[in-house]
């Protein structure tokens, strides 16, 4: 599987066996971000929460789609596509925005790196309104180059999680729906995590 540069690789191995011991059991290696995953404010912040400190509760959400696939590689999601958020200062009526790169499709390519990203500005209203992010790309910042992470600064240090690595966007529809994240309850940075939205 595919991890972001420098991430632990995923191990799958058989520790026991139906024809060694009767039953099957798989060790599992690798790290908090791989995959669909969830990212805690403890990612970013060494006094922030880690994921075991949020419910089911508070990983399920009124969402969106913000269709940014006309974002070209490597460029910045404007705030634009976030003005009705603009000047809120509080909770909308969405919990989440989830931002459809097209990235998803890139999954494993030689341009997998090469993702969108939000601008810090975007990532600043989606905090200040308290929405949280998806995104179907390995980071809401640039993963090709060195950078502060000033998405997952923002979004994290208002103690909303970030969902990344998310797929099969096309499949949702216009308007809101609930998406709900299950990731591993750890005390950790972040964790795997089945994402669904319920339509």
């Amino acid at each position: 599987m595919p991890v972001y540069p420098g991430d632990p690789p995923v191990i799958v191995e058989p520790h026991a066996t139906h024809g060694d011991d009767g039953y099957r059991v798989s060790r599992l290696g690798l790290g908090s971000h791989t995959g669909t995953h969830v990212d805690a404010p403890a990612h970013v912040d060494p006094a922030g929460a880690t994921l075991d400190s949020f419910g089911p509760g508070d990983l399920r959400f009124t969402a969106r789609v913000v269709d940014c696939r006309d974002v070209g590689a490597g460029e910045a999601i404007a705030p634009s596509v976030v003005d009705g958020l603009r000047g809120t200062g509080s909770r909308t009526d969405l919990d989440a925005l989830v931002f459809r790169t097209g990235w998803a499709d890139e999954w494993g390519t030689d341009r997998m790196l090469e993702h969108p990203f939000l601008a810090a500005e975007t990532a600043r209203l989606c905090a200040d309104a308290g929405v949280a992010v998806a995104t179907d790309a390995l980071s809401p910042d640039p993963s090709d180059r060195e950078t502060d992470h000033p998405a997952h600064r923002a979004l994290l240090g208002a103690g909303l999680p970030i969902v990344e690595n998310v797929c099969n966007l096309d499949a949702l529809p216009d308007g809101s729906f609930e998406l709900l994240a299950f990731p591993l309850r750890i005390d950790a940075d972040g964790a795997p995590a089945r994402v669904v939205a319920r339509v």
